[in-house]
């Protein structure tokens, strides 16, 4: 219906492809292609050029300083002679785009040349430059389906059928799936990939020549070299996320294997060993979402940046901050408390640790209440706008954290989530105070997400166990346990408040999200402690353990520590969810 409505053949229509596009084109029409990250077309065009008119008949210019007069040079060349020019990143030089257009205009070019213009989305882009090209996307198709299409249109049936080796074109098809499903996971960020990684079709080829070359000649297949390399120097080099790199080595374990693709099956079996991979999907739960935070958050910035001062824009943009400010503060004896920074050498670790936690978080208030202060000041007219303050309502306006707010605690990005943050961990620092002073904190159950620091507790307590049991810290291991205490451990603390995305867990064994499944689930309350390594191997569960990264938020941004949760002897299921623990929400 709806695309009876469009007058459109479908929606979603085929995946793009050059060697089509230029058979379809009209004569000496300039074809704009817009890029976006982790998509370049140079690769693709390139190889099609080689294949028209001849890979010396082909030029490609990156736009930068200095280049408009080599590219219009070159323009007048390639036109003259019938040659392909490909101009890339023209969103760089936008200001020169307009004597482009007026040598388009003058141009009487050969019927065999064509011009290909590369661009990122760019507002100062000239429409008559827009107007006068054939407009199309370059971006990763949406959907495995269509991701493997375009693959399978990039490769020639000769490519895949070299030499009738079977299982070198199911290797292939692998290979491609293993492709499809690394772009499809980044728009589930940051479940499926913590961060965008510019996965394109050069990681593809530089896959398809690994395997073509370990299949040529009826060598053995090698496969760990093949996961060696794709992990370490083309799609694994991008990654700079470990829990990631593991998500990416639980792939290429899985799709290329043996196992899979077993040279004792008969062909049609072969064909089915492959085909169960087909429909797993990219290993998500349905309950995941596609990630449009950011989005939202760019979108719902202000059109003034706070370049200059304007009481009445500043006053409207800003009152929400300010209000929020002081409704958090009311009852509270924060922003005028005194404290002594903490003395070295008079406590343990564990008391020294929130002592030092509960100084710079009042210290932290203090500064904020200051800088707002100043903005508020600022605004009613009773103090001169000075660098600080103009720094200050810029990132607010633009819904930014400020950078020196940041620079004290890296916290929330959006500054009323960063106000809200600190102070209910101000706050709840007090009642650390209060129970370390009674000596109960160990036996308490402990909210980490009240702390500022929880990582640097985690390694407080292994300096007061190693303290205490005489030894150093290097030769303790970290230990958890979801049933009982740690038997061998002489410190240890109980800690609550944990979240599980990606699947849920009732202390016991992990279990898939379903459908209707809330994204995060709550789970159990954790023991953890630090022992001497030889106790380790007594403490772990009967059954195979996953450890799992927790993180500060749902953003994944900065990871706590690792905690062991039972996975019944199949980790790669649930690494491929992305499953991860987080600390409550504040």
């Amino acid at each position: 219906m709806c695309s009876k409505v469009q007058g459109m053949k479908e929606l979603s229509p085929p995946p793009l492809n050059l060697r089509r596009l230029y058979t379809e084109t009209m004569e000496w029409e300039p074809v704009l292609i817009i890029i976006s990250p982790g998509a370049d077309p140079s690769q693709e065009l390139a190889e099609l050029a080689a294949e028209t008119i001849g890979r010396d008949n082909y030029h490609e210019i990156s736009m930068g300083q200095g280049q408009a007069d080599v590219a219009l040079a070159a323009l007048r060349e390639c036109s003259r002679n019938g040659d392909w020019l490909c101009l890339k990143n023209l969103h760089l030089v936008t200001a020169w785009l307009p004597l482009l257009e007026k040598e388009l205009n003058v141009l009487r070019p050969k019927a065999s040349f064509r011009l290909w213009l590369t661009a990122e989305v760019h507002p100062r882009f000239p429409p008559i430059l827009l107007q006068s090209s054939l407009k199309i996307t370059y971006e990763a198709p949406p959907g495995l389906k269509k991701n493997l299409l375009r693959t399978y249109e990039s490769w020639t049936p000769e490519q895949i059928s070299k030499g009738g080796n079977l299982a070198r074109a199911q290797s292939l098809f692998c290979l491609a799936w293993f492709h499809a499903v690394c772009q499809e996971r980044r728009n589930y960020i940051p479940q499926g990939w913590t961060k965008f990684y510019e996965f394109s079709l050069s990681d593809l080829r530089a896959g398809f020549e690994i395997i073509d070359r370990l299949f040529d000649g009826g060598k053995v297949f090698q496969w760990e070299f093949v996961h060696g390399l794709l992990e370490s120097a083309i799609y694994g080099g991008r990654i700079d996320n470990p829990s990631d790199l593991r998500i990416l080595r639980s792939y290429l374990e899985q799709f290329f294997s043996a196992r899979l693709l077993s040279s004792s099956l008969s062909a049609g079996q072969r064909g089915k060993g492959v085909g169960r991979i087909f429909p797993s999907q990219i290993s998500l739960p349905n309950s995941c979402s596609i990630s449009v935070i950011s989005q939202l958050r760019v979108l719902s910035r202000s059109v003034a940046t706070g370049s200059k001062f304007d009481r009445e824009l500043w006053s409207n943009g800003l009152s929400p901050v300010l209000n929020l400010w002081k409704k958090l503060n009311q009852g509270s004896t924060l922003i005028h408390q005194k404290v002594e920074p903490p003395t070295e050498g008079q406590k343990s670790p564990i008391l020294s640790f929130i002592a030092l936690e509960q100084f710079n978080a009042i210290r932290l208030v203090q500064s904020i209440h200051q800088s707002l202060a100043a903005l508020s000041k600022v605004i009613r007219g009773t103090q001169l706008l000075t660098p600080e303050v103009q720094k200050l309502a810029t990132a607010l306006l633009n819904q930014e954290c400020p950078v020196n707010w940041q620079n004290k605690w890296e916290g929330p990005e959006e500054p009323m989530q960063y106000l809200r943050a600190v102070i209910t961990r101000a706050l709840a620092i007090q009642s650390w105070v209060e129970r370390a002073s009674r000596q109960a904190l160990l036996s308490d159950i402990l909210d980490l997400s009240e702390l500022f620091h929880p990582d640097t507790f985690l390694n407080a307590l292994r300096q007061e166990t190693a303290r205490s049991i005489g030894c150093s810290m290097d030769s303790l291991v970290f230990l958890t346990s979801w049933k009982s205490p740690i038997a061998q451990a002489k410190l240890q603390v109980k800690v609550g408040g944990l979240q599980l995305e990606g699947c849920r867990f009732d202390g016991v064994h992990l279990s898939e999200n379903q459908h209707d499944s809330p994204s995060v689930s709550a789970v159990p309350t954790c023991y953890m402690a630090w022992a001497p390594q030889g106790s380790a191997a007594g403490s772990a569960d009967s059954q195979e353990s996953l450890w799992l990264p927790l993180y500060t938020n749902s953003e994944r941004m900065k990871v706590v520590t690792h905690i062991s949760l039972p996975c019944g002897g199949n980790p790669n299921q649930w690494i491929q969810t992305g499953a991860a623990l987080f600390l409550k929400q504040q």
